[in-house]
């Protein structure tokens, strides 16, 4: 078995303006931020995002990255709505591909299993239909010639996932409350990799858990890195809370050009040791 670890940077280099690229994750929640701020240091722009999105996709609207964003939210959890999402949106800086909850984690099964697409009741009646015009509905050809909607794959060249532990081969663990289809996101995609909280022993991953926070499986994981606290300031319980102060003062920076690149400049323009350091100091401001 092949060691698969590697660092940020080396995972940004394997990927590519023009991709698809799935964002694992729910809103603010165990998302691999680590990873994103290394692509935000990179040129790497005129992606097709597809992510339950959170801050992820604010910094990289931000940044004017986006082609394509292929979600059915952008929201901070305890902030409702992402306010980079909110204000590309309006200033038309990408086209949208809006999908029900449902619809998506179907989207990504059908891409798991290679299918095209996989019939869904989900959708069907909502205003989803309406504005999302390239959605198609099929007829069942059995007895019951029910009307379901055919939600196409959500094939992806490349993934980012962030779980609590993993080992040097590729199996993560989750051990907060929700998997948020992460293993869905990784069989969905060509390339996935993962970031974890820590870098284990394959023997120490169920030491003291049970055998279904395994959540992905090293077949489907081209590299890992080790990224302590690499999630902030989303949460990634039960390693670490969302955090509250930061977000907040994420969300007020981004109302004002000016007060956005004091942020940028503070937070997401060196490395990652600095990107840390720098939140020590916000809270020991604070304090």
């Amino acid at each position: 078995m092949s060691d698969k670890t590697m660092t940020a940077e080396q995972v940004v280099g394997r990927l590519r303006s023009g991709m698809t690229l799935g964002i694992g994750g729910w809103g603010s929640r165990r998302k691999p931020m680590a990873l994103i701020r290394a692509l935000l240091r990179s040129d790497i722009t005129d992606l097709t995002l597809v992510s339950y999105g959170g801050p992820d996709v604010g910094l990289l609207a931000a940044a004017d990255r986006i082609r394509t964003l292929v979600t059915p939210f952008a929201t901070l959890d305890s902030i409702p709505l992402e306010p980079h999402f909110t204000a590309a949106r309006q200033r038309g800086a990408f086209d949208l591909v809006e999908l029900d909850e449902a619809m998506f984690m179907w989207g990504l099964t059908a891409a798991a299993q290679r299918l095209p697409f996989l019939p869904v009741r989900a959708g069907l009646g909502s205003d989803v239909m309406k504005v999302n015009p390239h959605l198609r509905t099929v007829v069942s050809p059995y007895a019951d010639g029910e009307e379901l909607v055919a939600v196409p794959a959500l094939r992806l060249d490349a993934t980012l996932v962030h779980l609590n532990r993993a080992d040097a081969q590729g199996n993560a663990q989750y051990l907060g409350p929700d998997p948020y289809f992460d293993d869905l996101f990784c069989q969905a995609a060509d390339a996935a990799y993962v970031s974890c909280e820590q870098l284990v022993d394959t023997a120490d991953l169920l030491k003291d858990a049970a055998p279904q926070t395994l959540l992905v499986k090293r077949a489907f994981v081209t590299g890992v890195v080790q990224t302590p606290n690499g999630a902030h300031f989303t949460s990634c319980a039960p390693d670490h809370d969302r955090d509250e102060a930061f977000q907040r003062a994420y969300a007020v920076a981004a109302r004002d050009p000016q007060a956005w690149q004091a942020f940028t400049d503070r937070h997401l323009s060196a490395d990652e040791e600095t990107y840390q350091a720098a939140v020590a100091a916000f809270h020991e401001e604070r304090a």
